[in-house]
């Protein structure tokens, strides 16, 4: 069944037949658009990098070479999580989600499967040749991500417990950003700084930010069969939870800002955005509207991408320009 082409009401003859190319393109603008993740991914990437050595008091970046090739790493495990979620939904895909591009014919699982392999080999070959040491660390993101696809072999309790649910395959983050800030630290072959803890702990509370943001729909909006916090929880207490979670990500920023001897600047420009980013929560209890559902998701990107921005990037480029 997941080695031929699936069509339903949903599918057009004109994209089902082109070539591979032309499909992936609808793939992954759909799935997993390049442009959007890609430079989501980088700053996630730069920054981890970035922490990493302003906590451990050295100057500079690390190479280019080291940057561009960890880079391509993190981007195309990224891409790894959502091949392995297409085969992991594939029955309430088709069940409920038929416009998708896998349930309506534009890639097959055949297909998925390859582009899979190719990754992963491509990833090894590029860390064994640049960067040996970092396989050790490739290997334990891999390998949890197996257990992600397996659904760590309790689909079942999983899919009824959907906290856990999001507990455990959000780890996945941290575990990636462990790899990206090894660029740093274990290649100079030096001890990972403390204060990485709390830049993971906010990469793992920006997961759950995104992942949460992402499924409150307007009551309009909601769907049969797609599991949405909204419906699970009510919209009320999923926006709730959703600023509970905004909010716990400020602290760790905050303590992030803290070991990394940032100041006052840095603490009111967080809370600033924390101020900001909560403003389409409130505005979603007061009128439901799908407008307002969508500016939560928005927020919750913004959110993402200003916080890597805010404990790494912008620090280093500091550095980088003017010195110090």
């Amino acid at each position: 069944m997941k080695n031929i082409r699936i069509y339903n009401e949903y599918s057009k003859a004109e994209e089902n037949t082109a070539s591979f190319l032309r499909r992936f393109w609808i793939y992954q603008r759909e799935r997993f658009p390049l442009l959007g993740h890609g430079l989501l991914v980088i700053a996630f990437s730069f920054s981890a990098i970035a922490y990493s050595r302003i906590c451990r008091g050295v100057e500079g970046f690390v190479d280019w070479t080291t940057f561009l090739v960890g880079v391509f790493t993190t981007v195309s495990l990224f891409f790894l999580v959502r091949v392995f979620d297409e085969f992991k939904d594939a029955k309430e895909d088709a069940l409920y989600r038929k416009e998708l591009p896998v349930p309506r014919g534009v890639v097959t699982f055949t297909e998925l499967k390859k582009m899979g392999l190719g990754v992963v080999c491509l990833q090894i070959i590029l860390n064994a040749i640049f960067f040996p040491k970092m396989l050790m660390l490739y290997a334990l993101v891999i390998t949890y991500l197996c257990l992600m696809g397996k659904e760590f072999f309790v689909a079942t309790w999983l899919k009824k417990h959907q906290f856990w649910y999001v507990v455990s395959h959000m780890f996945i983050i941290p575990l990636i950003d462990i790899y990206a800030s090894g660029l740093d630290w274990l290649l100079a072959d030096a001890n990972a700084p403390k204060g990485l803890l709390f830049f993971f702990v906010v990469s793992y509370m920006n997961g759950i930010v995104l992942e949460i943001g992402r499924k409150i729909k307007s009551p309009r909006d909601e769907q049969k069969g797609v599991q949405t916090y909204s419906a699970i929880l009510g919209s009320r207490q999923s926006v709730e939870i959703w600023l509970g979670i905004l909010f716990i990500t400020l602290l760790f920023s905050l303590l992030a800002s803290n070991y990394a001897g940032y100041g006052w600047l840095a603490y009111g420009i967080l809370m600033v955005l924390f101020v900001l980013c909560s403003i389409p929560a409130f505005l979603f209890m007061r009128n439901e509207s799908s407008k307002h559902a969508k500016a939560i998701e928005l927020s919750s990107a913004v959110w993402t991408i200003a916080m890597y921005l805010s404990l790494g990037a912008v620090p280093m480029l500091e550095r980088l320009l003017y010195g110090g």
